[in-house]
């Protein structure tokens, strides 16, 4: 372990420290503050000095990775890069200072219609509400409005909504937390909505559907015309999940496809910084005949995360109508150029044609073990790490046992989609001649393999003397 590995606690020296306050000008000390506020034993920092201070947290940005340190091709999540002109909108004056209460913001109501108009073109949606601050808090408010349209007509019979066994996570569970029942419809041979399956589901207590296209497998659904047909004949709504929004952009509008609802992830499709918790940006549209609902939902204060907002609009102006058509256009390249380029050494379940992303389904089997001598999807991914890779998404979706799920976005050059794919068949090569390389990655990481189950369920949140 290097020494600036340790942790800030590990390098504390009693009475060392690193900074001066400036002298309490107010004339009020500690003991002014009420018996019931005052710390009954010391807090507890480390005592370091500044420069111990200063490369500790540059150390630790350093053992981050993002999109602005690597390769990071984590499919489902669109973890394209974000362009620092996005961030210099985002930080002017004008548009920081605003108070969500100030009269008069004329420039960030423009904003707003401007970001409203300029999906409702992208999308084939009438009007956008701005409220949603992530995904899944656009699902849940698009399904209040599903439910919304259902009960203002008097039909409250439909208590049901259908997602297809590849969904996001978060389908069946924002379907839940509106109190709705989830039915589940199978996916067919070729990793598509199996239409048939679906016929049988549809009755008067189906509320709707919730689908993403092209889906979690990367695979557009031929079929959504006929889909849209049969929910809507049976009386129910069709809600798009816009996780997988990117390649279809200014190709294919889900409102054309017969979509009514529909959320979209300013922070995947649009380029704005996400992860770690936000923040996010789940702008939740409509078709023209559900359009006075928007109003009616209140899911968050004021107008939502405004500062993701003004990010994603830069991102379209900068574009322009030209250019966001081959944005869609070169993710669905990348993704088809990674896959037919690795396919001789990892499990391709499904060989059509993929649209932004695609899925393996662990190392092609050469004979020697069932995973080329135990060496696991989890195994590929650690070892990723040595070459200054993020792995990709792993073991999902569920519908395969070693899913390792690809998506390059339309961002990377080719050099560096072709470094990947080099790496990505170097350690398929180790995995046949040499598994516990694999077996022991990563090995240039500040940790090696933590518990993550044990770390997920039970976290030490704090520093343990």
């Amino acid at each position: 372990m290097k020494y600036y590995d340790k942790l800030i606690f590990e390098i504390s020296k009693p009475g060392r420290k690193g900074y001066t306050l400036p002298a309490n000008g107010y004339g009020r000390g500690l003991a002014e503050l009420p018996e019931g506020l005052r710390r009954g034993e010391p807090l507890g920092l480390p005592e370091v000095s500044e420069p111990d201070v200063v490369r500790h947290y540059t150390n630790l940005s350093q053992m981050n990775f993002g999109v602005d340190t690597g390769f990071y091709p984590l499919g489902s999540c669109t973890m394209k890069y974000n362009p620092k002109i996005n961030e210099e909108v985002a930080a002017m004056p004008g548009f920081i200072g605003l108070h969500p209460l100030q009269d008069g913001a004329d420039g960030a109501k423009a904003v707003i219609e401007g970001l409203d108009k300029a999906l409702a073109e992208i999308t084939g949606m009438a009007k956008f509400t701005f409220e949603p601050c992530a995904g899944a808090h656009g699902e849940l408010t698009g399904l209040m409005i599903m439910r919304s349209y259902h009960m203002r007509r008097g039909d409250t019979a439909r208590t049901k909504v259908i997602v297809p066994d590849s969904a996001h996570g978060t389908n069946p569970a924002s379907a839940a937390v509106c109190g709705l029942e989830v039915v589940e419809v199978k996916s067919n041979a070729a990793g598509l909505v199996d239409v048939e399956d679906l016929k049988p589901l549809l009755g008067s207590d189906i509320a709707g559907i919730m689908m993403t296209n092209p889906n979690t497998l990367g695979l557009f659904e031929k079929e959504i015309a006929e889909i849209a047909s049969l929910v809507h004949g049976c009386g129910g709504l069709l809600y798009y999940d816009g996780a997988n929004m990117n390649p279809l952009l200014g190709v294919v509008r889900p409102g054309d496809m017969g979509f009514d609802i529909m959320h979209l992830n300013l922070h995947k499709t649009f380029s704005t910084p996400h992860g770690g918790g936000g923040p996010r940006s789940g702008p939740v549209g409509v078709a023209a005949h559900l359009a006075d609902l928007l109003p009616t939902i209140k899911v968050s204060g004021f107008h939502g995360n405004f500062g993701v907002m003004l990010r994603a609009y830069a991102y379209i102006l900068m574009l322009g109508r030209q250019n966001v058509a081959l944005a869609g256009k070169y993710a669905t390249l990348s993704a088809n150029y990674i896959k037919e380029s690795l396919k001789d050494c990892y499990k391709l379940p499904i060989p059509s044609v993929c649209k932004h992303e695609f899925v393996f389904d662990g190392l092609v089997n050469d004979g020697s073990g069932p995973e080329r001598e135990g060496a696991t999807t989890l195994d590929v991914a650690k070892r990723l790490l040595d070459f200054g890779f993020h792995a990709p998404t792993i073991y999902f979706p569920l519908l395969f046992h070693q899913a390792l799920m690809i998506e390059p976005t339309e961002t990377e050059s080719l050099e560096t989609i072709d470094a990947f794919i080099g790496v990505m068949r170097e350690i398929a090569a180790e995995a046949a001649a040499d598994p516990a390389m694999l077996k022991a990655a990563p090995h240039c990481a500040p940790i090696r393999r933590p518990d993550e189950t044990t770390a997920a369920r039970q976290p030490i949140l704090k520093y343990q003397p």
